[in-house]
């Protein structure tokens, strides 16, 4: 029962019903290993079957990776719960071990036994990690009538879920707690976020959320070119309308890292990263003031994940991963920004560049003139009253200079 040709490491997905749930292939693969890697949990759970080595997770996690490793070509089980590849150790391994090397015996994921005790349909129904992870990831899921499963870090989690939905404006959302699914110590509750009542919360627990907004809840709607209300900001922010226009023009695809120099509020990284959670961003920006709104903001889009570089480009740029696409949005023309940009940018990457100031629109001119691409001017007005009726008021006009690197 030991893995034979290529395939050492073998993931087994267990739940809380220990070996209750396991196939006999299962058993006998955890029976005859040398060596069962496993959080305690999960050594307890299969105690009575486990005759070889025991060995726990250690911190830094990477640790316990080099150990696996290091027995590469050996029979190696590993214990994960539910399924290893949704959320678990097996996306870790898998980036450091082949899919020819490894067999895998998934369990359910606590999703699928949650979808399953409520009725929902996966399919219809997002799927949300909050363990080890921040509660604001939550947000921009957050629309009325949405079903969401959140799986927390431990018996405080669903807590500071419920308060983080209350003060969004989302209180009256019905919030069902399954506590040790699948197992003996299996247990459902529910209440709404507003109040939230519930104590002697298992660690180990899925919130299922019912959504209901509230007047005036913070739905973020999926579009390019949110409300500039929306964003904590000084001023220098990149307007709404232009903002939806700049975002089409970087034309963010998957996976792909932007640079956002001279990044003001963040917005304009923050509507990159709300497209698809494949994509990341780099803030810089040189005011500390305005580096913490960015952060504070990053935060109440759910995107937390957003770096900040704190500094003054193009030294900043130094050392920072390569970029797919960069926007210059602020300080495009002190001296050498723009060259160390498109130094910097991938071959194939695409650069977006606005100005509002005549001697930010003259580099713009003069990189058109050397490098082609498209210049485009973009001009806004507004109704505002003008005495006792109504007129445009127009906005500073936009420069909008897009390249794509060769």
């Amino acid at each position: 029962m030991s893995p034979t040709g290529p395939r050492w490491l073998t993931l087994i997905g267990i739940g809380e019903n220990g070996p209750e749930g396991l196939g006999d292939e299962a058993k006998g693969l955890i029976a005859a290993a040398t060596v069962v890697f496993g959080g305690t949990r999960h050594h307890d759970l299969v105690k009575t079957l486990i005759s070889g080595e025991r060995l726990t997770w250690q911190s830094p996690f990477e640790k316990s990776v080099e150990e696996i490793l290091a027995r590469r070509g050996t029979p190696v089980v590993v214990l994960a719960s539910g399924d290893p590849f949704l959320y678990g150790v097996g996306a870790t391994l898998s980036r450091h071990v082949a899919a020819e090397e490894i067999r895998t015996i998934p369990a359910p994921s606590a999703f699928s036994l949650a979808a399953s005790r409520l009725g929902w349909p996966l399919q219809e129904t997002a799927c949300v990690s909050l363990h080890g992870r921040p509660l604001d990831l939550i947000r921009p899921h957050l629309h009325a009538d949405r079903r969401i499963l959140a799986l927390t870090s431990d018996e405080n989690g669903p807590r500071a879920l419920a308060a983080l939905l209350a003060a969004n404006g989302f209180a009256d959302t019905r919030l069902t707690i399954l506590e040790a699914l699948g197992g003996r110590r299996e247990r459902i509750r529910s209440t709404t976020a507003g109040h939230f009542d519930l104590a002697d919360i298992d660690p180990l627990n899925v919130c299922a959320l019912d959504v209901v907004g509230g007047p005036g809840a913070r739905i973020l709607p999926y579009i390019s070119g949110l409300e500039d209300e929306l964003f904590e900001h000084d001023g220098q922010i990149t307007k709404r309308e232009i903002r939806a226009v700049t975002l089409s023009a970087l034309a963010p695809r998957h996976g792909e890292l932007l640079w956002d120099i001279g990044a003001g509020s963040g917005s304009v990284g923050i509507e990159w990263m709300l497209a698809d959670p494949s994509l990341r961003a780099i803030a810089v920006e040189q005011s500390p003031e305005r580096a913490a709104r960015i952060a504070r903001n990053a935060a109440a889009f759910g995107v937390p994940q957003l770096a900040l570089v704190e500094g003054i480009a193009p030294a900043a740029l130094m050392g920072l991963p390569a970029p797919d696409t960069i926007f210059i949005g602020g300080g495009g023309s002190e001296a050498g920004v723009m060259d160390a940009a498109i130094a910097a940018l991938k071959p194939g990457g695409r650069l977006v560049a606005n100005a509002v100031t005549l001697e930010m629109e003259a580099v713009l001119l003069a990189q058109y003139a050397a490098r082609g691409g498209s210049l485009t001017k973009i001009e806004i007005s507004r109704a505002a009253s003008v005495g006792g009726m109504s007129g445009w008021r127009p906005a500073l006009p936009v420069t909008q200079w897009r390249w794509i690197k060769e």
